[in-house]
């Protein structure tokens, strides 16, 4: 639950939280009785407890005038994380989290692990990093226990649990008294050699050396690991299991943080290099990759591009639809109007088959008022057009619409062989046609997309320069060619990840061929469909 009065987290009004507590804590002290009533309900609630009671710490407030040990309040993502976070341990699965730079997610995890240990008896809770000065070391807010003690330590008496700091929290371990839980800590190549856990946070996951080596050993001693970093590549454990399709992946982008916004990501984007943006704020895999087909910095100006520029989207509204199978991969449905992207979701197809996807596709058309939809007709998904069709006939029966189903096979020869590969957005001066271009459709589809989302970068990036100067010459372009995402579009943050993991090759014959998984990585199902829903079609195929 919220605080019970409106929370301003770009201005927040700290002295009314601390006030509302102060007026709570005296009632729980004119009422002794109901602190074990509350605790049994923390228990259960530990995101409340953090809310109604947590202190966090952040020296830059320093700079603009704010108390530096401030109340953590919660935002609605860091309450969603805690639940996953519970739930995975529950269920003892394996976890991962992937976040942007500056979430406060290890400030979450050990407030988290604090609040558990402090409502439930017997627990063990391990966390680990690369360094041990990372996990514990003495008056160094940056390490994880300094973290843990100063949330403890700020805790109204009656619910530290009994924990007194000089006779409860030796190096590398925190012990809670009253319930018997502890906290352990372990770095480098020695995590997971330690005690048994019943959950192991382990930090910055990616940026751990011979993380290889800790694998068998905390697999050995718990339950739950839960990985937490952010990006560094491919090259790693971390980047290997999130792309494994093994691990529910729990992804914290910095659009989900209301303290951030587009200033914030200006500051950033003037003070990292390119690759390190990418990655540890844009959570980009394929950052340091050559041949990425469309770069992150071109994917994240088409976010509400549309209002940007001042265009009005219109035009048919049309879906499409990439086909998983019954294992990992997940189903995607895409839907837009004109430009603009107006609908996303993605499933699982475990215990289902393609009539169930064909007939979930028909009802998420209709939702969002589709007269045809596309989907990808190789492999499993050429068993799309026969349910199709008969799901068409009974709508037909039943007096309801028809939509029009269009197949896209990506393995086929391009269309429009003799035109200009750059037809439709510029000329291209060495004059080189479709055929002699791409290997396939595929290449065809994802280089048009490709050319998109430049457009829209090129578009956006000079309605910027000339805000700062409006002598700049105004970038002519063509509103049909650019794309659009909205900013509140569900599964954004996965998607523009997605976005830019293809790659881009050429083959002995000089000819364009993408690859959309990389290095292991999963098949990027939000972006296939968005590729497939914009590819270029020739209409007058596009009935049965």
């Amino acid at each position: 639950m919220p605080l019970p009065f409106p929370f301003d987290f770009k201005n927040p009004d700290y002295v009314e939280v601390l006030e509302w507590r102060m007026e709570r804590l005296q009632r729980i002290r004119d009422t002794p009785d109901s602190v074990g009533i509350m605790k049994a309900y923390y228990r259960d609630h530990p995101a409340q407890f953090i809310t109604d009671w947590g202190m966090t710490f952040d020296p830059r407030n320093a700079d603009i005038g704010l108390p530096t040990r401030i109340p953590f309040v919660l935002f609605e993502r860091q309450e969603e994380w805690i639940d996953y976070a519970i739930r995975k341990w529950k269920a003892r699965e394996r976890a991962l989290t992937e976040k942007s730079r500056d979430m406060g997610v290890s400030w979450l995890a050990v407030s988290t692990a604090d609040t558990l240990c402090l409502h439930n008896e017997g627990l063990v809770i391990g966390f680990g990093s690369r360094k041990e000065d990372y996990v514990d070391k003495i008056d160094d807010p940056k390490s994880l226990f300094w973290k843990a003690r100063f949330f403890i330590e700020n805790l109204p008496v009656e619910f530290r649990g009994g924990y007194v700091a000089s006779k409860h929290s030796p190096h590398m371990r925190i012990i809670f008294p009253d319930t018997g839980s502890y906290m352990t800590g372990e770095a480098g190549d020695n995590i997971g050699r330690g005690d048994r856990t019943s959950i192991h946070f382990v930090d910055e996951k990616a940026h751990i050396p011979r993380a290889q080596l800790i694998e068998a050993s905390l697999s050995n001693t718990t339950n739950c690991i839960h990985d937490m970093s952010s990006v560094n590549g491919m090259a790693n454990v971390f980047a290997q299991k999130r792309h494994s399709g093994k691990v529910e992946v729990f992804t914290f982008g910095w659009r989900q943080d209301p303290r951030k916004d587009d200033a914030w990501y200006k500051k950033m984007e003037n003070d990292l290099d390119a690759i390190t943006l990418a990655q540890e704020v844009d959570i980009n895999y394929s950052a340091s990759v050559d041949g990425v087909v469309i770069p992150s910095a071109w994917v994240r100006a088409s976010v509400d591009a549309a209002k940007t520029l001042g265009i009005t989207p219109s035009g048919n509204n049309e879906g499409a639809l990439d086909v998983a199978d019954e294992g990992r991969d997940l189903n995607a449905f895409a839907t837009r109007c004109g430009i603009e992207l107006t609908s996303l979701k993605s499933w699982s197809g475990k215990g289902s088959d393609i009539l169930y996807t064909v007939e979930r596709t028909f009802i998420l058309a209709d939702e969002n008022k589709c007269n045809e939809w596309r989907y990808d007709a190789d492999g499993l998904g050429a068993g799309v057009r026969g349910d199709a069709r008969m799901v068409n006939d009974r709508r037909k029966v039943q007096g309801e619409k028809e939509l029009s189903i269009i197949p896209f096979r990506g393995s086929g020869e391009v269309i429009y062989p003799e035109d200009d590969i750059n037809k439709g957005i510029k000329k291209d001066k060495a004059g080189r046609k479709n055929k002699d271009y791409f290997s396939n459709r595929k290449a065809q589809a994802w280089w048009s997309l490709r050319h998109r989302f430049q457009e829209t970068f090129r578009a956006v990036e000079n309605v910027a320069k000339r805000a700062e100067d409006p002598s700049v010459e105004e970038y002519k372009f063509d509103p049909d060619d650019i794309i659009s995402l909205p900013k509140d579009l569900p599964e954004l943050d996965k998607l523009l990840i997605e976005l830019s993991q293809p790659t881009y090759s050429l083959t002995i014959m000089g000819k364009i061929v993408v690859d959309k998984a990389p290095d292991g990585t999963r098949s990027p199902n939000l972006a296939d469909c968005i590729m497939i829903l914009f590819a270029p079609i020739k209409r007058r195929s596009a009935f049965f």
